[in-house]
């Protein structure tokens, strides 16, 4: 890759002003390396665990060991999923958890550079994003003003630029509102889960779901599936056949 005044640029502003690890605090030192993660140290990049075959149909949990039976795991044995497959890119631990911290709890959009060069890297889930309708989990009106974005819209951006974009026929489509301010769903179990999200996604107004197309619902994490297949319920509703879920972590 050729030298650029751009890459002159950023690597005097990063003389002068190192970033710093989102997972462990240290200095972020990549040099020449463009590829590497801009906001993770070499390290903890290193430890980030990223989701392959054999895996869990549903969710995207990766299996360990001899599998035999059933594609599905202890994490949503019970979930009766109204969506096709599920896919997640990485585990949601050590740094990649601290990527969606620092984009969901302190503002940091600046993260979604890398959050974007992770996907890039999970070809299964590239796969299954590619030429699909691309559809965030919505926040409720009140969260989305206070927090000023949706970090579920932000991944699913990114994914779609990962996947391709318009070129690939890969897009994001705001199908889904979200009709019932629940309160934080983080320290519920999954009854509690379930409960709390009845009824509290609804079709946004006037919108049409081409039911032959493939529509991915994607969120940040995968924790117990309750949100994803409230969501899954709705579009189904309307019509959705080819319906399946993607996540950038799971956890």
């Amino acid at each position: 890759m050729p030298f650029t005044p751009g890459h002159l640029a950023r690597g005097l502003s990063e003389t002068l002003f190192p970033p710093i690890c989102a997972h462990c605090d240290g200095i972020v030192g990549h040099g020449e390396n463009l590829g590497a993660l801009r906001h993770v140290c070499a390290k903890c990049e290193a430890r980030i665990e990223f989701v392959g075959e054999p895996c869990c149909s549903t969710c995207g949990h990766p299996f360990y060991g001899e599998l035999a039976g059933e594609r599905v795991c202890e994490h949503c044995e019970d979930l009766a999923p109204a969506f096709n497959e599920g896919r997640t890119a990485v585990l949601f631990r050590g740094a990649a958890r601290a990527l969606i911290h620092e984009l969901k709890y302190h503002g940091a959009r600046y993260v979604l550079r890398d959050i974007e060069t992770i996907l890039r890297r999970s070809p299964r889930v590239l796969e299954l994003a590619r030429g699909a309708t691309l559809v965030p989990v919505p926040l409720h009106p009140r969260k989305e003003r206070e927090r000023g974005y949706n970090q579920g819209r932000l991944v699913a951006e990114c994914l779609a630029r990962a996947a391709g974009g318009e070129a690939s026929g890969t897009r994001v489509k705001m199908l889904l509102r979200r009709v019932v301010d629940t309160v934080s769903q983080t320290a519920l179990d999954r009854a509690t889960r379930r409960k709390n999200l009845k009824d509290a996604f609804s079709l946004v107004r006037g919108a049409r779901v081409d039911a032959a197309a493939k529509h991915v619902i994607v969120d940040d994490v995968f924790t117990t599936g309750s949100t994803l297949n409230s969501c899954a319920r709705v579009l189904r509703r309307a019509g959705c056949e080819n319906l399946f879920v993607i996540t950038f972590g799971h956890g």
